[in-house]
């Protein structure tokens, strides 16, 4: 294996992005890594440790940390991004002078960029105009990662190399990569997931149960899948892990932080109150208003994210909320067997006011 193809450069210093550079690491790979805050690279180089993000949880010592892009950039092979995407496009401009054509760009972020509707993988287009650009999603919760839990993601690209490349870096006995071409798709399913995780969050701390919880996931797959399609997806995507998978993950697990923003929330926080108390991004707060807007401009039919965009940004309670959902149409299962609009259609012929 030549020097380019057998190094990792990873941009970010939060949870996710530490386990996958000690992962490359455990694989066998030079790997270097680029954040922020001087005083955590040195903590990660001295102790191989993230005390931040990972507190407990031991990197293997052969990745090294720095601030310098570039030190970390020039001669890796695969360069994983794994950065916030408020300031995804930031970073990617400051990384670009490094970045060459022959490297293989990878997002693990899952948001979207307000200006646009912009999905990472498309900045990391237009910032580089490179050809090898893909995107890793699945139901990854990045402490179990860490704690080396067997656990499954999905690499999508429409570029083999890109997809073989990281399956090789990555894959290992506890995390499998397995791959796909719907990149759009395993994105979206990536992003949208997150403002599900709210709801269930909402759900759980007003007290509703396993009914409800297995309702909303699905009336979720449903509403993700009807988005994504609408934006040129594959419905076929979301039965997989970076779909099904990752949504069932994500509202069931208290490890989720838009899962603990959702549920305090539940408990009549504000939402500045919930993001205050959770110290860290969640994407899912910004996702309910974009999507819910882009649903609205496009006429998408999206109650549950509409319905979370009320109690985010308008003030109405979390529990009025689920009462008025509930008060919905009653239309198709899987719109992808039974059109919603025949649904619509027979309700008409038969005068019933639910339809």
């Amino acid at each position: 294996m030549s020097d380019d193809r057998n190094r990792v450069a990873v941009l970010g210093g939060g949870s996710f992005g530490t386990a996958l550079a000690s992962i490359a690491a455990d694989n066998g790979f030079a790997v270097r890594q680029w954040l922020r805050d001087p005083a955590l690279a040195a903590q990660i180089n001295r102790e191989h440790r993230n005390g931040r993000y990972l507190p407990n949880y031991a990197i293997n010592p052969a990745v090294e940390a720095s601030t310098d892009l570039g030190e970390v950039i020039p001669g890796a092979g695969l360069v994983l991004v794994a950065i916030p995407s408020a300031a995804f496009r930031e970073v990617v401009r400051q990384a670009r002078p490094w970045l060459d054509a022959e490297q293989i760009l990878v997002s693990t972020t899952k948001g979207i960029q307000e200006e646009g509707f912009k999905l990472m993988s498309q900045i990391l287009e237009e910032e580089t105009g490179f050809t090898h650009i893909g995107v890793l999603s699945g139901p990854n919760l990045a402490s179990e990662v860490a704690e080396r839990q067997l656990t499954a993601t999905v690499i999508a690209s429409h570029d083999p190399l890109t997809r073989t490349r990281v399956q090789t870096a990555l894959g290992c006995d506890y995390f499998r990569v397995y791959a796909s071409n719907d990149r759009y798709g395993v994105e979206l399913g990536g992003a949208l997931k997150n403002i599900y995780a709210i709801a269930a969050g909402m759900a759980a701390a007003l007290g509703m149960g396993e009914n409800t919880r297995s309702m909303l996931m699905t009336r979720a797959l449903a509403e993700m899948s009807r988005f994504a399609v609408s934006q040129g997806a594959n419905p076929m995507t979301f039965l997989g892990l970076a779909g099904v998978g990752d949504l069932i993950v994500t509202c069931s697990s208290q490890l989720s932080r838009n899962y603990r923003v959702g549920f305090a929330l539940g408990q009549g926080r504000t939402l500045d109150e919930a993001v205050e108390a959770l110290g860290q991004v969640a994407e899912g707060v910004n996702t309910v208003r974009l999507v819910r807007d882009k649903a609205r401009q496009e006429g998408v039919y999206m109650p549950i994210a509409e319905g979370l965009y009320q109690v985010l940004f308008a003030g109405v309670p979390a529990r009025q909320m689920a009462s008025l959902l509930m008060q919905g149409e009653q239309s198709s299962d899987v719109e992808f067997v039974l059109p919603r609009e025949d649904v619509q259609q027979d309700h008409r012929e038969t005068g019933d006011p639910h339809g």
